[in-house]
């Protein structure tokens, strides 16, 4: 426990944020690995490999851009990543939880009772339905792997407010998957930005974070119903 502790606190730091959130993360992972005994929320069930390929990972994100004060939306948070190490790191952040999975955001609601968490909003409904009622409404979307990065714009590009970006957590390897949803997210509203790649902290793992602003609202066509949107991406 105390080197995983160690390590953490050490990650933070590197990262320049607070060290002291390490204690609050891992109490996350804990509930995160004693709840994957009887639900499936984690392939990665070592301690260590969580505290760096999860928790270290997002808290990578968290580094990259100021999300003090500002509105969140975690699309397919799944075990709560990245919005809830985001969440924990930064406190003053509103982040929305939102999954298609009951049980998942059931625990989700666990973990910010056991950790006194106010801020989060704990969501069970699907991305293209709670989209059509929070148009515009968040400063960030984030996703972790979910889909593929067409589908993903189109769930998430009409939920983020003029000026604000979907940060997509992908890995070094997406390079033709980032030229597929060049058009989906002109159509949508936004650019890409940038590509932001990165190594976790205390590991040789690089990955990125794809930066996609929103240049203007997004058409009311979008999303389309989920059938749809797997049938015939945008291109």
């Amino acid at each position: 426990m105390r080197e995983t502790l160690e390590l953490v606190q050490q990650g933070l730091t590197e990262l320049g944020l607070d060290a002291e959130k390490a204690p609050q993360l891992l109490h996350f992972a804990e509930m995160l690995l004693e709840k994957n005994q009887v639900m499936n929320l984690t392939a990665i069930t070592e301690p260590v490999a969580v505290a760096q390929l999860h928790l270290l990972d997002c808290a990578s994100l968290a580094a990259m851009e100021d999300f003090s004060n500002k509105t969140v939306v975690d699309v397919g948070t799944g075990g709560g990543f990245p919005g809830m190490p985001l969440q924990i790191l930064v406190p003053s952040s509103q982040v929305t939880l939102l999954d298609t999975l009951g049980k998942r955001i059931r625990f989700l609601e666990e973990v910010c009772t056991a950790l006194e968490l106010t801020n989060p909003c704990c969501v069970h409904a699907r991305a293209e339905e709670f989209a059509r009622d929070h148009r515009e409404a968040f400063d960030f979307a984030t996703s972790r792997a979910v889909a593929s990065l067409p589908t993903l714009c189109e769930l998430t590009l009409p939920m983020v407010k003029v000026g604000g970006a979907f940060l997509a957590m992908k890995a070094l390897d997406s390079d033709e998957e980032i030229q597929s949803a060049k058009s989906a997210i002109a159509q949508l509203g936004g650019h890409l930005e940038e590509i932001r790649e990165y190594t976790i902290p205390g590991t040789d793992v690089r990955r990125r974070v794809v930066v996609i602003r929103k240049d203007k609202p997004t058409a009311h066509t979008f999303p389309r119903a989920f059938a749809r949107i797997k049938k015939s991406p945008l291109r």
